[in-house]
């Protein structure tokens, strides 16, 4: 059984930014196994791969709601700072040998719930007006998948 489920409710309707959602989520659980399995190796990993994932896609998602012209980006892009903070601290203290799995599975599915249901959901109005307005661009395969090489190494 997974730790965190994912929800219709979670969808923002701009599948890109979904997708990523999913794949935090998917991390989250993961991390859980590695817990639940006793690896603290497989635990560093996963930490390691989803903090530098979440960094990507916060870079992703800033650059998709610059480029929509969002009102309050500069405001965003504050609460991620923040939240990355947050979770290199979490990153430090696992490094100096504190169990702090379970603190960060909590504080992880709390935020992203709680950021999906109300930050990302105020910018989706704008990111999809924007987007159909850039669907018209299809040199080097569009601007979502430019965006995506740039921000994910190795995307399509």
């Amino acid at each position: 059984m997974a730790y965190l489920d994912w929800s219709d409710d979670l969808n923002t309707g701009i599948t890109v930014i979904d997708d990523q959602h999913k794949r935090i989520v998917a991390m989250i659980n993961q991390l859980d196994a590695a817990q639940r399995a006793a690896s603290k190796v497989q635990a560093g990993e996963v930490i390691d791969e989803l903090i530098d994932y979440t960094i990507s896609h916060f870079a992703f998602e800033e650059a998709m709601i610059e480029e929509a012209g969002y009102i309050f980006t500069k405001a965003h892009k504050r609460v991620h700072a923040l939240f990355i903070k947050r979770v290199e601290d979490y990153r430090e203290r696992f490094n100096r040998g504190e169990d702090i799995a379970d603190e960060l599975k909590g504080m992880l599915g709390r935020w992203l719930f709680s950021h999906i249901r109300s930050d990302d959901r105020n910018y989706v109005e704008a990111v999809n007006e924007n987007l159909r307005r850039l669907s018209a661009d299809a040199s080097e395969g569009g601007w979502l998948r430019r965006a995506g090489r740039r921000f994910f190494r190795g995307a399509a």
